[in-house]
């Protein structure tokens, strides 16, 4: 089974799987066809994490995101930085906000652990695409209409994403030949020429920022385990730092010490709210690239801090501030699940719609801007900016698996500070509330603003709330004490897909987002 936000992505892991590849050869063809048809999402010049569970190993998690430029210094992105109403930010676009891109060397650890097939072969679906087009779907031509003003300042970008001098309609046939001979070169020659020899001089010159070839070169994935929580009775996995994995545990850890709830009505909606507000100011206040100093994962995931945390949540008042006590994002998600029971949980990006808009001439590759994104520019905080550090991250991904080891559910979403809490939310209705994995989706959604994003911060808090969550229960949540905005029946965002699988039968269940244009698909 694949599940994903395109039909073009989940058809192209669904032929490898009917091919006889394994659920990771079938993440890596999906992931490459995404690279090609959703461009406002995610790249070759993007981030790439996923978790993957092999039955009889443990599930390890794979972090492809990369470090800022060497070159670059805090006091240049301070100069460069943009200012806003609640202060300097870091430059949000252009050449200064892009980071070493992670996606093509995760590939190839992913390739080197897992595949049966080669590279080649698992990207002949995204070479197909880029080379002879695709036909732009209403969501993928609504986001080059909305970037236009920005993707006219890179000829390379506008030669591509604006043909015609203007936005393209959908249903039009969008190729991209450039990124058809740099997917060829890395399939045939291997990933690693994305960072070494000519491609990666290429790609440095072409971005005309702070990034060197010497930056690209020694770039690489962690492989490692994924943090853990026992939830109920259920072991939940997520990629640990750099990503945003840590707040979905640690708000998920405080929720259960109240015991059950239901997650639709007020009282459930108000204990995970106030849990998730407590773990974003953990995260806030503590996290950071595990390169420049230590962060107390294992105290902000114990069950004691839970219950300290715990303690702190009003159970009629919801808080204005919330401190850490110790001393909307563009992205797609997709997963796989094969029939001898090995899933991948896997979310790829390049932060912002169409990233840094900056593409390097001649090679069809946009970079990202998590750099831009994602660092702040306050002294002393843990994120600050430095050359050589990896930005937080508000990427992550969660997979669950029984005691026994046996893999359950794979799922994710994008949505930049919208992840962990949308991740919350669809387990929460699986685990607590019993739906199945379509319904655990479709249930009305909500949203803490803001999170992590330094651009959003600081503001008051407010909770977005689809109204299809209902009258008695937004009425509840106002009092409260809650800023409630309503979004509309369907406005919640995100893009969420998840595959449950029957632990007793091997039958696998697949769920999609409506509020996007995926699928679900298996045989």
């Amino acid at each position: 089974m694949v599940a994903a936000a395109h039909p073009l992505i989940v058809h192209a892991g669904l032929e490898v799987l009917g091919q006889g590849g394994n659920a990771v050869d079938a993440a890596i063809a999906s992931a490459l066809v995404a690279a090609v048809v959703m461009p406002e999402m995610c790249g070759l010049g993007g981030d790439l994490f996923a978790i993957v569970h092999q039955p009889g190993q443990a599930p390890a998690a794979f972090l492809g995101s990369g470090a800022a430029p060497l070159a670059a210094t805090l006091e240049q992105m301070r100069r460069h930085g943009d200012q806003t109403p609640n202060g300097l930010r870091m430059p949000l676009r252009g050449p200064l906000s892009v980071g070493v891109p992670g996606l093509p060397d995760a590939i190839d650890a992913l390739m080197s652990r897992y595949a049966t097939r080669p590279l080649d072969r698992l990207a002949k679906h995204a070479l197909g695409y880029a080379r002879d087009g695709f036909a732009l779907t209403p969501f993928g031509a609504a986001a080059i209409a909305m970037c236009e003003p920005f993707l006219k300042k890179d000829p390379a970008a506008a030669a591509v994403y604006l043909p015609d001098g203007g936005p393209p309609a959908a249903g039009t046939v969008l190729r991209q030949p450039d990124l058809a001979d740099t997917l060829n070169r890395l399939a045939v020659a291997g990933p690693r020429c994305f960072y070494e020899g000519a491609l990666a001089r290429r790609l440095a010159e072409g971005l005309g920022g702070a990034m060197t070839p010497d930056d690209l070169a020694p770039h690489t994935t962690p492989v490692e385990a994924p943090i853990r929580i026992r939830y109920r009775d259920v072991d939940v996995w997520q990629t640990g730092l750099p990503t945003n994995g840590l707040i979905q545990l640690e708000a998920m850890n405080i929720v259960q010490q109240g015991g059950r709830l239901d997650p639709g009505g007020p009282e459930g909606v108000h204990r995970q709210a106030e849990a998730l507000k407590l773990a974003i100011a953990d995260r806030l206040a503590q996290a950071r690239d595990p390169a420049f100093g230590p962060t107390p994962v294992a105290t902000l995931l114990s069950d004691d801090w839970a219950a300290r945390r715990f303690a702190a949540i009003g159970p009629d008042s919801a808080a204005d501030e919330v401190a850490g006590e110790l001393a909307d994002g563009d992205t797609t998600y997709l997963c796989t699940a094969d029939g001898e029971g090995m899933m991948v949980s896997l979310i790829l990006s390049v932060s912002s719609a169409f990233g840094s808009g900056v593409m390097a001439p001649g090679t069809g590759v946009l970079f990202n801007n998590r750099v831009g994104r994602g660092f702040s520019l306050e002294d002393g905080h843990p994120n600050l900016f430095a050359p050589g550090k990896k930005t937080m991250h508000t990427l992550n991904c969660y997979l669950v698996t029984a005691p026994d080891g046996t893999g359950l559910i794979a799922g994710g979403s994008p949505g930049g500070d919208g992840q962990p809490q949308w991740n919350l939310q669809v387990l929460s209705h699986l685990i607590d509330g019993g739906l199945d994995v379509q319904a655990a989706i479709e249930a009305p959604r909500w949203t803490v603003w803001p999170g992590t994003d330094p651009h959003d911060l600081p503001n008051p808090y407010e909770l977005r709330v689809e109204t299809r969550l209902g009258e008695a229960a937004i009425e509840g949540l106002r009092a409260r004490g809650h800023r409630v905005v309503t979004t509309g029946g369907w406005g919640g965002s995100g893009a969420a897909q998840a595959i449950a699988r029957d632990p007793a039968t091997g039958v696998l269940a697949g769920g999609s987002d409506p509020r996007v244009e995926g699928l679900a698909l298996g045989f």
